[in-house]
């Protein structure tokens, strides 16, 4: 990839901004150095490695990568012999402690959910306890060797503790004697060249005699060691160099031992950098709440609701772009400043994002191509920090990319042609995008010039786009409108800006027949892909309304079922532990009976006992009867006729015959639905028993039924004015509160006849149109008194 194209899309932006979420400097070192890759199998182990740190962190929050520092140099040097710093051994223990809390993470993490990417970096780690223990044995985190190191240390340091003490004692009676207020400077002890001194006035410095270290600037202070403490100084002096030596023996075999581990120390150092810098790309996924996109090598883009991730996601719009499928050119025209520019920005950083192994900033299932290379003149009027391009720098830029472009190449071009005379400057864009997709190269161009809004339409895989401009705010949507050529505005804004009409007529009359019948067949292109936006949203929220009443009505038909079963159940269950209470009883009675014969010669036949006892038997219910037949039931054959009572074997339930759908399919009313069921998927039952005189009898028959709503489309007038007489007599019986009355629209005779009836009918309280929910004015809501 080309440095001056990287730039130009942006991508070192993004690169910084990738460096904020990096917890080490080796996180930091590859976040500088990222490039997007052009090996198509590398990109793709590239996005699993982000995909699967994203998961991590959804399931974890955080990772620990504290402690990671930059050992490299340390190594090396303690490889070759030398003496590492405190404050270096520090860091190199910090870093194989980082290693192994990392190593515990993953393997805990196992138990979550698997992760074979993080598992195969923290295998490769070796985990250096010991020297990570005698290091922290010996130095602090502040870079201090610590007493323990050594028994010698230990030693020494006890012994310059007691010298100290002892200076100190002295120097203390010297500063509390009686003249010391007026001999010295101050009452206090201090240190010159490792040494405890005293301050002491000019005029008196032989009184105290001893060694002059130091004076103030004046000259009117001398810093005077004096002879009382001049032995012990000496003392603390030399106990001091040995402590010295003793550490820097200590610091010695640290450094050998760490030298010892170089080959795991650099291993830890190599891991350690890759997961922090995998971490980092998934941390900057969510905060741009990017996707991980579908990666190919056969040159298809599909973004869906892509947005430009340097721009705030409350200002930016997003969109979709789909290339190298149906077209392998896009064409887009439309107003300055209207997002053109960062259209082609969009695409051609989001191509390079993924190449990187970055999520991008678009829904999920977007497909990105990973491509060889990528060029882009792009001279943005609308940055600060790049100058207008002229014609001349832009031709530099294209015969470069003409040079160099394949198959396997994106081209990105901001304003074709622009800068010459406009018939010119068409006509070489023209001749550059057919060079360029003679190639094989996608491409994606913004145009000002009207000539391009045909060619789109007189070339095979190229289609044109336009960004959207709303006349009546005077400012661009920033939407893109793929398969629709941008169209002038001017004579519309200008109108709304108050421009005379006649000057505007004028205008217009200067403009060709074929620009202007190109306009109008444009304009008519967004008005027809506006309604059929609206219609397929309005289509899209009837159709996820009627999937979730399916679905809550399938809920409920399962749930009463198994509720009916449950309850059928429990009841056989009771009948049966009662029968056999009984017939325990009987059994016991007929032991009675036996006894008192066989006692007392009572007149009482065996047979008469055996057969009263098999009658018994008999009345026991069969609770397993159905499950013992192991199949479906053969349908009965039967003439079926509305109302009788079936079983669809299908489903297992019982129903009614509703009417005959045709001559193999019959309407059947199970619960609270009717479907749609054929003769041999039917078990017949039972015919409805004859009406009976008493209305009350017929409307608590568990063989009647009526519906809650009677549909009278395609019926004649008469008919159905009768079939609403019926309709309503029967609702009456069933005891119904309130029933619906489907008449449609039509010409509205057939409405105005059924609501004339039913306002003069006694039991009808009120009559309304159905809602908007229920069918509008094309039914009628009929309640009762």
């Amino acid at each position: 990839m080309q440095q001056r194209v990287l730039k130009t899309l942006e991508f070192d932006k993004i690169r910084n901004q990738l460096i904020e979420h990096a917890s080490s400097s080796l996180g930091r070192e590859k976040a500088i150095a990222l490039m997007p890759s052009v090996d198509f199998s590398e990109v793709a182990r590239l996005q699993e490695e982000t995909d699967e740190a994203v998961k991590v962190l959804r399931l974890k929050g955080n990772v620990p990568l504290g402690g990671i520092h930059d050992i490299r140099p340390h190594v090396k040097r303690a490889q070759i012999g030398g003496m590492l710093s405190p404050i270096e051994l520090v860091q190199v223990a910090s870093t194989v402690h980082a290693s192994r809390q990392m190593k515990r993470f993953v393997d805990d993490l196992q138990e979550v959910t698997e992760v074979p990417i993080l598992l195969s970096y923290t295998e490769r780690i070796i985990v250096l306890a010991n020297l990570e223990e005698s290091i922290r044995n010996a130095i602090d985190e502040g870079g201090e060797v610590l007493d323990s190191a050594s028994e010698a240390l230990r030693s020494l340091r006890q012994q310059m503790r007691t010298r100290e003490a002892r200076v100190r004692e002295k120097l203390e009676s010297m500063i509390r004697s009686s003249n010391a207020s007026k001999m010295l400077s101050d009452a206090i002890i201090t240190i010159r060249n490792d040494r405890f001194v005293i301050p002491v006035k000019q005029e008196y410095r032989s009184h105290y005699g001893g060694i002059i270290h130091d004076q103030s600037s004046s000259g009117q202070t001398m810093f005077i060691e004096p002879q009382s403490v001049v032995q012990l100084n000496n003392e603390l002096q030399s106990i001091r160099v040995k402590e010295q030596q003793e550490i820097e023996r200590i610091l010695s075999e640290l450094s050998a031992l760490t030298a010892d581990h170089h080959n795991e120390l650099l291993q830890i150092v190599i891991i350690m950098g890759e997961l922090d810098f995998m971490f980092a790309k998934a941390q900057y996924g969510s905060k741009i709440k990017g996707s991980k996109p579908i990666v190919n090598d056969e040159g298809l883009i599909n973004l869906f609701q892509a947005r430009h991730p340097l721009i705030p996601m409350e200002e930016v719009v997003p969109n979709s772009v789909t290339l190298g499928s149906d077209y392998t050119t896009i064409v887009i025209t439309g107003p300055n400043t209207g997002g053109k520019t960062v259209t082609l920005k969009t695409v051609g950083l989001c191509t390079l994002m993924a190449q990187a192994g970055m999520q991008i900033p678009a829904l999920d299932g977007s497909v990105v191509a990973v491509f060889g290379s990528v060029y882009a003149d792009i001279g943005d009027e609308q940055s600060i920090e790049q100058s207008l391009s002229t014609f001349s720098s832009h031709m530099v830029n294209i015969v470069e990319i003409l040079e160099k472009v394949d198959h396997n190449s994106l081209v990105l071009f901001d304003e074709l042609g622009a800068g010459t005379d406009p018939q010119e400057g068409a006509a070489l864009a023209i001749s550059i995008l057919d060079e360029v997709y003679q190639r094989g190269a996608r491409v994606i161009a913004t145009t000002h010039y009207p000539e391009l809004k045909a060619y789109g339409y007189n070339r095979e895989g190229v289609t044109n786009a336009s960004v959207e401009f709303d006349v009546e705010t005077l400012s661009p949507t920033y939407k893109l409108l793929i398969g629709v050529p941008g169209r002038s505005n001017a004579f519309e804004i200008s109108k709304r800006l108050g421009l005379k009409e006649s000057v505007i007529t004028t205008a217009r009359s200067y403009i060709s027949a074929d620009r202007n019948e190109v306009d109008n067949m444009i304009a008519s292109l967004e008005s027809s892909r506006k309604q059929a936006e609206r219609d397929r949203e309005e289509a899209n929220q009837l159709l996820k309304d009627a999937e979730y009443l399916h679905k809550d009505l399938q809920k409920q038909m399962a749930e009463y079922y198994q509720k009916k079963d449950e309850l059928a159940e429990k009841a056989k269950g009771k009948a049966a532990s009662i029968l056999e209470k009984a017939k325990e009883e009987a059994e016991e009675i007929i032991r009675d009976l036996r006894k008192l014969r066989l006692d007392k010669g009572a007149e009482i036949k065996e047979h008469e006992l055996i057969d009263a006892k098999r009658r018994l038997s008999e009345a026991t219910p069969e609770l397993n009867q159905a499950k013992k037949g192991g199949g479906k039931a053969k349908p009965a054959k039967h003439e079926f006729k509305p109302g009788d009572e079936v079983k669809v074997l299908t489903f297992d339930q019982k129903g009614h015959l509703v009417e005959r759908v045709n001559a193999k399919e019959w309407q059947v009313q199970i619960g609270i639905l009717k479907m749609k069921v054929k003769e041999t998927d039917m078990e017949y039952i039972n015919s409805p028993k004859p009406v009976e005189t008493k209305p009350l009898a017929i409307v608590k028959g568990k063989d009647f039924h009526v519906g809650l709503e009677l549909d009278l489309r395609g019926e004649r007038y008469e008919d159905a004015l009768m079939r609403v007489e019926k309709y309503i007599d029967d609702a009456l019986l069933a005891g119904y509160p309130r029933v619906n009355i489907i008449h449609g629209k039509g010409t509205g005779a057939l409405r105005q006849g059924v609501q004339d009836y039913l306002r003069n009918h006694r039991s009808v309280k009120k009559i309304r149109f159905g809602d908007a929910g229920e069918g509008g004015t094309g039914v009628t809501v009929v309640e009762f008194k």
